[in-house]
């Protein structure tokens, strides 16, 4: 990407590719095809469990942001020492789930100011509550998680919870970006997966839009993972996948 505008630069770095791999060496040979675009990483579940935090450390070597997606969900004081340990590790972002309630959002905040106490050269990374996950329908929230009335409504409700526990922002579908921010304003941070570029197939996704919709629909960051990582050409996927957040921004 030397001759890309700064513009684009910037958009770049709104992009987290979701390294949904069950081993560390699958994840390294798509960062090589992707060195250069100054994306996030995200690790999940499935790869941190198997690489462990040695992986994180070493995306950080390599000068990439990270968004940690654990989800964490337990009583406050075990949240809050897992945060501890999270912030530890050097990531620029982590996630909790939003339904733990606002004293355990609160003790993953208290968990970060501990570690960021214990060791002031850590930077603070932000934390961000899941909401309801993209591939839950209203059917599935009404009928089998119990939670009564719209996903819209219930996202808000959430989102209204973690601002006030002062996290740093939420995981949502593109579709409640906007109202997210309506609520809790601006500067509240969406993080967005659910997104699939234009013609391709959704998945096991059931709330979703297009890069370019989401940007203009009020996303501050999109997780994209198999269109990427399935893709043919992932360095090319990516850099169309960008180009389509541009558009949106314009």
């Amino acid at each position: 990407m030397n001759s890309t505008s700064t513009d684009t630069m910037q958009m770049a770095r709104r992009l987290m590719v979701a390294l949904d791999y069950a081993d560390g060496a699958s994840a390294r040979e798509l960062i090589t095809k992707l060195e250069g675009i100054p994306c996030y990483m995200k690790v999940g579940m499935q790869l941190f469990y198997q690489a462990g935090p040695e992986f994180v450390r070493e995306l950080k070597a390599k000068g990439y942001s990270v968004f940690l997606d654990l989800k964490m969900h337990d009583i406050p004081n075990t949240v809050k020492g897992g945060a501890n340990s999270i912030a530890k590790l050097g990531v620029d972002m982590f996630n909790v789930h939003a339904a733990g309630g606002s004293k355990m959002m609160a003790a993953a905040m208290q968990g970060v100011e501990e570690a960021l106490a214990q060791d002031p050269s850590l930077a603070r990374p932000l934390v961000i509550a899941v909401t309801q996950l993209t591939s839950t329908d209203q059917a599935t929230m009404n009928g089998e998680i119990g939670i009564p009335g719209s996903v819209e409504e219930a996202v808000i409700r959430y989102a209204k919870l973690a601002s006030e526990a002062a996290l740093d922002g939420v995981v949502a579908s593109p579709l409640e970006a906007d109202g997210i921010k309506a609520a809790c304003g601006m500067d509240f941070k969406t993080v967005t997966p659910g997104i699939r570029p234009a013609g391709s197939d959704i998945g096991d996704q059931s709330r979703t839009k297009t890069p370019g919709e989401a940007i203009a629909g009020g996303s501050d960051y999109i997780v994209v993972g198999r269109p990427i990582t399935g893709a043919e050409d992932p360095r090319a996927a990516a850099l169309r996948i960008i180009e389509e957040m541009s558009a949106g921004r314009s």
